[in-house]
């Protein structure tokens, strides 16, 4: 090693300091409610698996089968040789209960969130976004390189506004929210939001990771809670 990357040493020893280096927690057993991490017994208030699916006996009948039946992995990328048949049926099903046209799936939340914005827009267009919107929001409008407006925390009247403010010819406009907050819990005004949409040619995107398995008929999400069945374009969950 010819000491080229000393400095990551130190930077490391700066953030120890300030009391901000990140040292991941290790899991100890099953993920749940109550599990073990670094030698503690813990009630986990941090992990995504409201539902406990991460453990349900028939998805790990179903995982373990696959795995019997077709490995462990699928060798390439989607684009290359590696899109299975279980992709699409998986895909396929999930679209239909979303009421949507097609889905696609994502290894996590944040890349379909990142990855998402970023493909739909270029630095010629614009986001308008709620000020709550998750952290993979953010990284997916800026990585878009678009113009970012961001309106009052559930307000459909300053994102109004701030379309018609940043509205250009040829311009694409995208208004995202999400579903639900993941930090206070409060559901967006989805139906005013999209009448907004709708009024200025833009793409309504909704972030439901937290409503998905939550609101809406069998956990459909935020749109099936209000009825908005083809009138939001895109929709996320995890």
């Amino acid at each position: 090693m010819t000491g080229a990357l000393d400095f990551l040493t130190d930077e490391l020893a700066a953030l120890e300091r300030e009391g901000l280096l990140v040292q991941p927690r290790t899991l100890e057993g099953p993920q749940g409610a109550r599990a073990r991490y670094d030698g503690r017994d813990v009630i986990n208030l941090a992990s995504n698996n409201y539902l406990g699916l991460a453990n349900h006996p028939r998805l790990n009948q179903a995982a373990s089968q696959a795995a019997t039946e077709l490995g462990a992995g699928s060798g390439a990328v989607r684009t290359i040789a590696g899109q299975m048949t279980m992709h699409r049926e998986l895909e396929a099903r999930f679209a239909t209960f979303k009421h949507a046209e097609a889905a696609l799936m994502f290894q996590s939340g944040f890349t379909s969130n990142a990855g998402t914005v970023a493909a739909i827009l270029t630095k010629d267009d614009v986001i308008v976004s709620d000020r709550l919107n998750h952290a993979s929001i953010i990284d997916g409008a800026r990585q878009s390189r678009a113009e970012i407006a961001v309106f009052d925390h559930r307000d459909a009247g300053h994102a109004d506004r701030l379309l018609a403010e940043t509205a250009r010819p040829g311009r694409r406009q995208l208004l995202i929210t999400d579903g639900v907050f993941s930090m206070d819990g409060d559901i967006a005004p989805l139906p005013d939001l999209v009448e907004v949409a709708e009024r200025h040619g833009a793409i309504m995107m909704v972030d439901d990771a937290h409503a998905s398995g939550v609101l809406g008929e069998g956990g459909a999400g935020t749109v099936d809670h209000f009825g908005l069945h083809g009138r939001v374009d895109i929709q996320v969950g995890t």
